[in-house]
């Protein structure tokens, strides 16, 4: 299954015209955060498949509508459609499953001005914790923990910045030791030059930054 990942900047390549023939053989889309909900109308509304997004440190408008908050009179959700509207689906500290693909989502950031969505590298372990029961659910049930874990930090030293903000999570370290996810996907650090790696390996999972776009086949 080839999948579109995307993060941080609107890139031209996807919202394009030619979206349609230059993402043909895409089946899913997953976004990691910073980029408006529109956007991720429009490839769902260009595309017709199924988008899973998470909110970053950015962007933030319909941040608490998702996590429990009031509803946003543009965008709308119930608890029962698993907060899913027009395609799009928030996976924020959930586990799901989408097109037999299992895909957790951890969003936000390093804390580094207290506002919102931003969090220490302990809190960040709590709310994985928090999921170990659907994580153990899985296995028993599918034989595997998760496949993809969708964050929009990185995980600490596999590309990620020297700043405070732009640091990345150890919790990210032990998610994938203990789970063994096939691909890590994150945003937040801004690949301004090409030539910069975008990809890691760490232990067995691929660790991928989507900033722009890119796609990858599982």
């Amino acid at each position: 299954m080839k999948i579109l990942c995307i993060a941080d900047h609107i890139d031209p390549l996807v919202y394009s015209t030619n979206i349609k023939e230059r993402f043909k053989e895409v089946q899913l889309v997953l976004a990691a955060g910073d980029l408006p909900l529109t956007y991720y109308d429009f490839i769902v509304s260009s595309l017709n498949k199924p988008l899973i997004f998470i909110f970053g440190n950015h962007h933030l408008e319909h941040l608490r509508a998702f996590n429990g908050g009031n509803q946003t009179q543009q965008f709308t959700w119930t608890e029962k459609q698993n907060q899913h509207f027009g395609g799009i689906t928030y996976a924020g500290w959930k586990a799901i499953n989408v097109k037999g693909l299992l895909i957790a989502g951890f969003g936000g950031s390093r804390r580094y001005n207290n506002e919102e969505n931003q969090y220490t590298d302990f809190e960040m372990k709590m709310k994985i914790i928090r999921l170990l029961p659907r994580f153990l659910w899985n296995r028993l049930v599918h034989g595997r923990y998760v496949d993809i874990i969708l964050t929009h930090a990185p995980a600490k030293g596999l590309g990620d910045g020297k700043d405070q903000c732009h640091s990345g999570f150890n919790a990210f370290l032990w998610l994938m030791r203990r789970l063994k996810p096939k691909y890590l996907v994150h945003g937040h650090v801004h690949l301004y030059d090409q030539n910069r790696r975008r990809t890691y390996d760490y232990n067995e999972t691929t660790v991928v930054n989507a900033y722009n776009h890119v796609v990858i086949d599982i």
